[in-house]
């Protein structure tokens, strides 16, 4: 039975979604289990190097993490994919791609995310020297139906990884789960 599925974690930047698919990835390994992460930032310098920020190069960025993740899923691994991913639209499609797919809105206030920036780009967006920055002057789609929120402004790393975690057992996509019955045990 292939192990495989996608984690798309969404968020505003800065709101935690690589720190939880970082602790979440360590503890799926703890369990053997096979995980890539496909951090946004990595995949602009590499895979999407070509694009910019513009609503089109968003969406073409999150198309081509999608189809990476469409071919490590098929081979049995955990894709972890922590990205901003704006658009409803762009989340649907890669609902609809990846059979096994758990959205997961990383939700924090915009005013806490700007105080844990660490690289200063909301102040540099508030300024005016970044233009199109989601939850400034470009829009960010909340999703509608997550499988899972964590508020990340309220809940530890760890608390919203545990989450998760729950939600991938009763899903099924987890050695040892079963679908909606969380995780089996032998007798």
């Amino acid at each position: 039975m292939a192990t495989g599925c996608v984690v798309w974690l969404t968020g505003l930047p800065s709101s935690g979604k690589t720190t939880i698919a970082t602790l979440l990835a360590e503890r799926l390994r703890s369990r053997s289990l096979s995980v890539e992460i496909l951090d946004g930032d990595d995949i602009r310098r590499g895979l999407s190097a070509d694009l910019g920020f513009s609503a089109a190069d968003r969406q073409e960025h999150n198309r081509r993490v999608i189809f990476v993740s469409k071919l490590l899923m098929r081979n049995g691994l955990i894709v972890l994919g922590p990205l901003i991913s704006p658009f409803r639209e762009t989340r649907e499609f890669a609902r609809r791609e990846l059979e096994r797919f758990v959205e997961v809105y990383v939700k924090c206030p915009v005013e806490e995310c700007i105080r844990r920036d660490v690289k200063g780009l909301y102040a540099k967006a508030l300024r005016g020297e970044i233009k199109g920055f989601p939850g400034i002057d470009d829009p960010y789609e909340e999703p509608l139906n997550p499988e899972v929120t964590v508020e990340t402004s309220t809940l530890s790393v760890e608390e919203s990884v545990q989450r998760i975690l729950a939600s991938l057992d009763a899903a099924g996509y987890l050695p040892g789960s079963s679908p909606h019955g969380g995780v089996l045990v032998d007798r």
